[in-house]
Formats: C-alpha cells, structure tokens, sequence
C-alpha cells in the first residue's frame, strides 16, 4: 500500500485527472442510461384517520353486556398499520378488484407457482411487497402507498385496501358482538326451557297438595287450631268441675245445682210440709194412732223418693264426666290432627317456596340474558368504525421512481469516488516522482535543490494551493529520512 499524504494525493489526482474524470463520466452516463431503462413507477397515496380517542360504541355495547370477556377496543396506530398489511385486508382488496378472476394473471400464477397453493394467497404477496403503510407517532393519520407501473391502477388499489381495511375493521368490531349475540341466544333459550319446568314443577306440586300460592289456607287452619284449643280449654273446665261434683257423694244434697232444681226442690217442699203435720199429728193423736202411721209411711215414701232422685241426679253427673271425658278426648285428637296438618301445611308451603323461588330466580336470569341479547344484537348491527379516509388516492401525474435527475446528481460524487480509486490503483502499479517528497522517499540520497519550470498561470495557481496546503497540515508531510539530515 501507498504511504501518501495530502500533497502527495493531491499529485496523483492532479496526475491522473483524465481517468477520474472519464470513470466519472462513465458512471453518470451509465446511470443515466439505467434510469431510461428502468420501468416507470407510479405512487398513490391514501390516507385514513384513526379516532383513538372516541370510545368505540361497538365495544361500549359489549361492555354492559359482560363483565370482563370484552373491555373497551383501544384502537392504536401501530395496531391499525399492522392490520391494514395484513393477508385479512390484502385478500378482500384482491375480491373487490376481481384480480382472480382474471385470466391473465391466472396464467402468471401458474408460471410461477406451478398451480400451487392459492391464486389468492399469491396476489396479496405481490400487492404486498409494493404496498407501505407510513404512521407517525404525532399524528392519528395512517399514509397507504402503493407503487405501481399503471397509475390509474396505483391509485385504484390504494383505495381498495384503504375500503378493505374499514371494512375489516368494521368486521373485528362486529364479530365479537354476533358470536355474544348467538351465545346469548342459546343461553335465552336454555333458560326459558328452564324456567317452564320451573313453573310446570310448581303446579304439579300445587296440584298434589290442595295448595294456593296465598296464605289464606295456612290462616283458616291456624285459626281452626286456635278454636279446637278454646273448646279444649272449656271441656277440661268442665270435666274437672264434674269430677270434682262426683267426688262430693254424700253431700250432693248440697250442691248448688241440688239446690237449684225445682223437682228436688218440690219433693222437699212437701217432705217437710209432710214432717210438719206429723209433729202437729203426735201432739194430737199420738204415735199409735192410724193416721199418724199413715203420715209416718208417707213420709219414709218421700224421703226415698227423694234420695232416689237426688242420687239419680248425681248419677248423671257421672255420665255427664264420660261425656266430658270423650269429648276432652276427641278434642285431643282433633288438635294433634290438626297440628300435623298445619305441620304438614306448612313443609309444602315451604317447598312451594323454594319452588318458588326457582321460578322466581329463572325469571330474572332469562329477564337478564334476554335483555343482554337485545343488546349485542343491536351492537352486532352497528355500521360505524373510528376509521375514515381523509384524502383518496388520486392517479399520480409524475412517476415516483426512477428519479432520473436525483441519481444523476448522486452518481456524480459516485463517478468521482470511482476514479479516485482507479486513480490510486493504476498509480500501485505505475509510480510516478511529481515531488521532493516522492524522490526523498524513493531515494537516500539527500535532495540538494529543485529547480521550477516555468509554468503556465493555472499550474502557478494549483502549485500555490499545494504549498499552501502543506503549510496548513505539515503533520501530513512525511519526514525526511535519517540520511537527508
């Protein structure tokens, strides 16, 4: 390699100025050249707006409808671009231009792929590699680019994926609402089978245990209890009172209802009138006499009659207390029958409850699910997307690429850059002495003098630039070797 410094470059450039600028003149041209050569491509742009702000409706909807499944869609551009590129969007642009169903293209795809694969899959690779999608991280505006050589077909295919991307993002919005819609709706119906064998289950219980869904039943019943209890009550009064009338036996005379009736009573009226004329009678006729034994005898008849009754009187106390007693008896019975049936009563009037309740609980499930379904029907019929185009491609007038002028201009530097290197490569093999600095370094001989030939004004002027050159960067000279000194 060559050790070289600025002064010295600069000889070599200055030496072989015709090679540089024949490599440059042949890079421009070839340049030139290629630039007509190469196809014309065209570039249409569209561009969308993303609302990222709005709440999206769709999935507002959604989020009354469940608790956690679905949250609010926050739309993101870096999302949206990645969408708009995607084989979703590509596929459907490729139906809406019916690119194939075109024989044409059906044949390239043959070519190509041997009839493998799908023609669809194929064309949204193609459009793929010419499409771009551009965002900014200040801006909601999303840039849609695609390079074509026809550019009413650039702009017609800019404005397709632009309306396939709505169109997917209108279906990523809706689909989840149709599936909730279909999920609910089996759910409705499963419930609303579930709540008529509620009510079914209901009616057959009613029917089997006499019962009404009032609590009037329970009421009379209870209040039935309530009265067997009172006469319960009264029968046990009873009986202990004739019981204790029973136990009285020899006083019976006195007793108040004795006392009180008015056949004893008679029979003691006349008992007594009867006892009166006989003591009236003994004073009179003596113990002896006919007639005071006849009084005698009637008397003793009365006073037996009267025992008689009295005791038949008592007697039916007797019978009264058995009567009493069965009717305690009875009263008993008929009170624990009628506890167990309000006990009874009461168990299917709890079961008719929970029953109930189930029903109760079945309505509003399906009141519930029902409701939701209404909802995500109406959310999965939205139309709306937070995505518009804000300005359609139009069919550009200009082609795109290739920009003949720019790399011209770009190959000029180029061209230069090649002949340097020529330049320095062909002075690798053919070294030339244009300096003290190339005769010192090839030389140990030390330089005594130089003598200047007489040059022409523009050789004065590059000789001057040199010298000035070399005083501005003296650490590029090289130095002296050891015998010049």
């Amino acid at each position: 390699m060559l050790d070289l410094n600025l002064q010295q470059i600069l000889c070599i450039l200055g030496g072989r100025y015709k090679l540089v600028l024949a490599l440059m003149a042949t890079v421009v041209a070839a340049t030139w050249v290629v630039c007509m050569i190469l196809p014309m491509q065209y570039t249409a742009t569209t561009t969308v707006v993303v609302d990222t702000k709005s709440p999206d409706p769709v999935a507002t909807a959604l989020s009354t409808t469940t608790s956690t499944a679905v949250g609010n869609y926050t739309l993101s551009i870096g999302t949206e671009a990645e969408i708009i590129a995607s084989p979703r969007v590509l596929w459907r642009a490729v139906k809406v231009l019916k690119l194939d169903e075109n024989d044409e293209v059906k044949t390239l795809w043959r070519n190509d792929t041997g009839g493998l694969g799908s023609i669809d899959v194929w064309l949204a690779e193609l459009l793929l590699k010419k499409l771009s999608v551009k965002t900014t991280t200040t801006s909601n505006v999303v840039s849609i680019k695609f390079v074509g050589s026809d550019p009413e077909f650039a702009a017609l295919v800019a404005n397709t994926v632009a309306k396939a991307y709505i169109d997917v993002n209108l279906e990523l919005k809706i689909e989840p609402a149709k599936q909730y819609a279909a999920w609910f709706a089996e759910q409705e119906s499963v419930l609303r089978d579930a709540l008529e064998k509620a009510q079914a289950r209901v009616s057959q219980f009613q029917a089997e245990r006499g019962l009404v869904a009032s609590v009037e039943q329970q009421d009379i019943e209870t209040t039935t209890l309530a009265d067997l209890e009172r006469q319960l009550t009264t029968a046990l009064g009873q009986a202990a009172e004739v019981q204790s009338k029973v136990k009285a036996g020899e006083g019976a005379e006195g007793l108040p209802e004795v006392l009180q009736n008015q056949f004893l009573s008679g029979l003691k009226g006349d008992l007594a009138r009867q006892e009166a004329k006989l003591q009236e009678a003994a004073g009179n006729l003596g113990r002896n006499h006919p007639q005071y034994q006849r009084m005698e005898r009637e008397i003793e008849a009365l006073q037996e009659k009267l025992g008689v009754e009295t005791k038949r009187f008592v007697d039916s106390f007797g019978a009264s207390q058995a009567a009493i007693n069965r009717r305690v008896a009875e009263l008993r019975v008929a009170i624990e029958a009628q506890k167990r049936k309000l006990l009874r009563l009461k168990t299917d009037r709890d079961q008719l409850a929970v029953l109930l309740r189930e029903v109760d609980a079945a309505k509003k499930a399906l009141d519930l699910v029902a409701s939701r379904t209404t909802q995500a029907n109406l959310a999965s019929q939205g139309n709306q997307v937070q995505v518009s185009v804000l300005t359609p491609a139009v069919a550009p007038l200009e082609p795109s690429s290739p920009k003949t002028l720019l790399y011209t201009l770009l190959s000029i530097p180029g061209g230069l850059m090649l002949g340097a290197l020529g330049a320095f490569a062909l002075e690798q093999y053919d070294q030339r002495i244009r300096s003290r600095e190339d005769l010192a370094g090839t030389s140990p001989v030390p330089v005594l003098g130089v003598i200047e030939r007489r040059r022409a004004p523009e050789e004065a002027r590059l000789h001057l630039l040199r010298r000035s050159l070399s005083g501005w960067l003296p650490f590029l000279r090289r130095a002296p070797p050891e015998a010049a000194r």
